[in-house]
């Protein structure tokens, strides 16, 4: 049995921000295994060449590229954006996926903290997403998925700066929507529950909170970043044609329950 031609992307351009690994990384591997050519990103040039170097010698082989640029420096976007577009080609998907988390109680944020993780979580989707459509609009045609967070719509103790970037990211995604919809752009978001990947694993291995995670999620598990490439897929193919200003929730069925 084939796949319904609706879902097939191969041959399109992909960029995914903060894909040197976790997330970024799995969701890269899931477009080139679907047939794009494939664009990782992040400020660290040799571990993009590492990350890229699985992917190349994966089987099938993906065709892979890096683009080394800051995704929170607007002339850095940019020139960025510009390059992987000449070097590459036009982009036909971007994945804002560039993310991070700073645990901390409320009162003793700081407002450096504040503003980083502002500038990753926020800011960058912005600035990325904004250059990448310049074109996409011009061309009339383009998909931006932008990965945002079950904290998009609530909330537990400590991580409150993280849930507020990722609910604004929620909005980002619905106004890009308004404004780049009419364009022949669809934008929309994936909105990850409790995954296991390097940087929560000492959550993972919390007994306690592992134990929290597999009661409150009706799958009973962590996730996976294996289990969130089929909606970005989708979300990427001509089977979402008609949907966009969505964020689809891949977490289990948490947000579902009380």
């Amino acid at each position: 049995m084939t796949a319904h031609p609706l879902f097939d992307i191969g041959g399109r351009t992909a960029l995914v921000t903060g894909s040197s690994r976790g997330i970024g990384h799995a969701l890269a591997r899931g477009l080139a295994e679907a047939g794009c050519t494939v664009v990782l990103n992040g400020r660290d040039g040799e571990r993009l060449t590492e990350a890229a170097a699985e992917l190349k010698a994966a089987e099938p082989p993906g065709d892979v590229h890096t683009a080394v640029f800051d995704v929170t420096d607007s002339a850095s976007v940019a020139a960025g954006i510009a390059d992987v577009e000449e070097r590459v080609g036009p982009l036909d998907i971007l994945v804002n996926n560039a993310g991070m988390q700073l645990r901390a109680p409320l009162l003793e944020f700081t407002d450096s903290d504040w503003h980083r993780i502002l500038d990753t979580n926020l800011t960058s989707a912005f600035l990325v997403g904004r250059e990448a459509a310049r074109r996409m609009t011009e061309r009339g045609h383009g998909k931006i998925v932008n990965i945002c967070s079950l904290q998009s719509e609530v909330v537990r103790p400590g991580i409150a700066p993280y849930a507020a970037t990722k609910g604004a990211l929620k909005m980002l995604t619905k106004g890009m929507c308004a404004d780049w919809g009419p364009y022949g752009v669809q934008v929309n978001g994936i909105g990850p529950g409790y995954i296991e990947t390097e940087l929560t694993g000492p959550l993972v291995r919390d007994e306690e909170f592992s134990a929290w995670v597999r009661r409150r999620t009706p799958a009973g598990r962590w996730g996976r970043t294996e289990d969130l490439v089929g909606g970005v897929l989708f979300l990427a193919s001509p089977a979402a044609d008609f949907v966009s200003g969505q964020v689809l929730y891949v977490d289990g069925g948490m947000t579902s329950v009380l």
